[in-house]
């Protein structure tokens, strides 16, 4: 129960810093997606389901704290979720670079997400330039957030008990 609590509050903070701390964190109209980092963090730390819930609640947060469609993000983060967590077997603990090119990649999947259903849909067809412009910056910029974030999400995973699991013997509670 303790884990869920902080996920939740963990997926309701982020929403609110992502719509109000990061416009200060602007470059050139390109911020970082934390629901990204936070999702793929603990898909990739918990395994499918719990990326899945993480992405689920996240991005249902997001749409209800920036007042947009509701459901439009927490379909993709579900997604992004599960694509994340079928890494959860080839992590290991003490290597920076897995998450951090899963995290890369899985924000780009949500950008083409958000490319084909925003920009693509109404007649935008200029994906170079979104590629260049939008796309390929706002990759760097959250990996780059992400060398932090990832910590702080790695420490705060290792801290919290896992529910359903049992006790190996000899191991200490």
């Amino acid at each position: 129960m303790k884990r869920k609590i902080v996920l939740l509050f963990l997926c309701l903070s982020a929403a609110f810093l992502e719509t109000s701390f990061l416009d200060y964190l602007e470059i050139a109209s390109i911020r970082p997606n934390l629901q990204v980092i936070l999702t793929t963090s603990f898909a990739l730390m918990c395994g499918v389901k719990s990326g899945m819930g993480v992405g689920f609640t996240a991005g249902l947060f997001l749409d209800v704290v920036s007042g947009g469609i509701l459901g439009y993000n927490a379909l993709i983060l579900t997604w992004i979720g599960y694509l994340a967590g079928i890494a959860y077997r080839i992590f290991y603990d003490d290597d920076i670079k897995t998450p951090l090119i899963l995290i890369a990649a899985t924000d780009l999947l949500f950008c083409f997400y958000q490319y084909m259903t925003t920009f693509m849909f109404r007649g935008r067809i200029h994906f170079f330039f979104y590629l260049k412009r939008i796309i390929i910056p706002e990759m760097l910029y959250t990996a780059m957030l992400a060398v932090v974030i990832y910590q702080l999400n790695f420490w705060i995973n290792k801290k919290l008990p896992l529910e359903g699991r049992r006790r190996a013997p000899g191991e200490r509670i």
